[in-house]
């Protein structure tokens, strides 16, 4: 028997279904148009992150993965022997554990600084597995842990950097740092668009010449494979025509929706802000949330700068 079909529920199933699958077309359409000049690189094809992995807790610094900085500098029209500015990505280490020479686990916090001049960044997620290969490997002493880390970072960035260990009770009552500086979030602003729109700084330098420190905690970019969420807080320090706060923040919220890495955000803009606003001075430093044990500190300056390693209160 057939039984009769109520055409008017058939069609909105339709248009259901339709509207569904143009949503989830523009959907991967978008994903594709931020990824696509980046996708070509083998340096992100190969790369764990974003694929199921094995967890080896016997040492093996095999499990590092570069990525080389000329993929993002190229296209800003940087190159390794021209570089507007010296800088570092400090590294903090929140869950590094070993064993001692008898066997007992050894655990501390570590700090890396890596040369923003080093060939390469090293990626974040291969830098967890390559940690928690320590977790039952024995070393003699604390030294040759820093000295491992460092021999093996250097290989990977191929540049330089420096490690340093330090035990629980050195840094038990550290108080949360803070970025000195006017922060401009409050501001009574509309924001409708949070595509990546460098244009937002066009004409934002104005007539007074001024040296300030600006600061936002509305740094929000996703990781260039797997899209998850990046926290940051930014601090501007600069000396020069005085910029546009609103024009900044509008500039800042745009990398909402953006897919880069975090050392990468941090080049964009001080590339950004030299290129429309012609500071003298300038320095751009951030400072992102853990994840995965880790957290990633840039800093990009053409001025002499010593940036501060104190943890913000989100991280």
């Amino acid at each position: 028997m057939v039984k009769s079909v109520n055409a008017s529920a058939v069609c909105c199933i339709i248009q259901i279904l339709t509207s569904d699958r143009l949503h989830l077309l523009t959907l991967m359409t978008s994903v594709v148009t931020v990824m696509s000049s980046y996708q070509p690189d083998p340096a992100l094809s190969n790369l764990t992150l974003g694929k199921p992995t094995a967890y080896h807790d016997r040492y093996d610094n095999s499990l590092l993965q570069a990525v080389p900085r000329s993929m993002n500098r190229e296209p800003l029209g940087l190159y390794p022997d021209n570089l507007p500015f010296t800088g570092g990505d400090i590294w903090t280490l929140y869950e590094l554990s070993w064993l001692n020479s008898k066997g007992v686990p050894q655990v501390a916090v570590g700090e890396v600084v890596l040369d923003a001049h080093s060939r390469n960044l090293i990626e974040s997620k291969s830098f967890k597995l390559y940690l928690n290969s320590f977790n039952q490997t024995r070393f003699a002493d604390w030294g040759e842990v820093r000295q491992t880390l460092e021999q093996d970072l250097r290989v990977c960035a191929e540049g330089e950097v420096r490690v340093a260990l330090f035990r629980l009770n050195e840094i038990e009552g550290q108080p949360v740092g803070h970025f000195a500086g006017y922060c401009i979030d409050e501001q009574d602003i509309e924001i409708e668009d949070y595509a990546f729109n460098a244009d937002y700084l066009i004409n934002a330098a104005g007539e007074e010449q001024v040296e300030e420190t600006l600061v936002s905690h509305l740094l929000k970019s996703n990781c260039l494979i797997t899209n998850q969420p990046d926290w940051g807080s930014v601090m501007i320090r600069y000396k020069g025509p005085r910029l546009d706060r609103e024009a900044l923040l509008r500039y800042i919220i745009s990398f909402r929706q953006h897919n880069e890495f975090h050392e990468q955000c941090v080049e964009r803009i001080f590339n950004d802000l030299m290129r429309f606003c012609q500071p003298e001075q300038l320095t751009v430093y951030a400072r992102y949330t853990r994840r995965g044990g880790l957290d990633i500190n840039p800093w990009r300056s053409n001025v002499p700068f010593t940036p501060g390693h104190s943890r913000l209160v989100r991280q």
